[in-house]
């Protein structure tokens, strides 16, 4: 016999706790992002090119957040929950990264087309002479999403709110033992 459903939470519940997951979202890609674009920047200021992106970081983060909590609602890469967590972690990361990638490519095409460019000339911007920075961007992307999903799947083993409680508050709540006595 299966087990009941949980009963979901309320809908102000549920879209707090969605703004939440975004706002922590966008802030750690807008760490990543910025950090990147400022090694950019130091890079091209070597050339006598001054350059900085910092309004570019924060809606790039807002749109990614938002590509991966649609991506959630989805259910992009659900995985077997009894895999060892570096599987669901690696098949989440590709399948967002994927995604992302996708989005991203028809965003750049919206763009084009409001900036009035065409198909083709759009696409070249993402390939052509930039495919290098677009595959670093790439890899970079996928080296961010590894440790997001890392914790998305430890947070999901651990039960609700276990690992965020044992990240900002005592760290040993969870524990079998009393205070004051040997951890194993």
């Amino acid at each position: 016999m299966k087990p009941a459903p949980a009963a979901k939470p309320p809908w102000r519940r549920r879209l707090l706790d969605e703004a939440k997951e975004i706002g922590v979202l966008t802030g750690y890609l807008f760490v990543t992002i910025a950090a990147v674009n400022v090694m950019k920047a130091a890079v091209l200021h070597d050339h006598g090119i001054h350059a900085a992106y910092w309004g570019v970081a924060i809606v790039k983060a807002a749109l990614l957040a938002k590509f991966v909590m649609l991506g959630k609602a989805l259910k992009v890469g659900e995985h077997n929950a009894t895999d060892p967590l570096i599987w669901p972690t690696l098949h989440k990361a590709f399948a967002f990264l994927v995604l992302l990638v996708v989005l991203t490519g028809l965003e750049e095409l919206v763009k084009g087309w409001i900036e009035d460019r065409s198909f083709t000339e759009s696409l070249a911007r993402m390939t052509g002479h930039r495919l290098t920075e677009t595959l670093a961007d790439i890899l970079l992307l996928l080296l961010v999403l590894i440790p997001y999903f890392a914790f998305q799947v430890l947070a999901e083993a651990l039960g609700e709110k276990r690992l965020v409680r044992m990240f900002l508050s005592d760290r040993h709540a969870f524990d079998d033992k009393k205070p004051g006595e040997p951890r194993a």
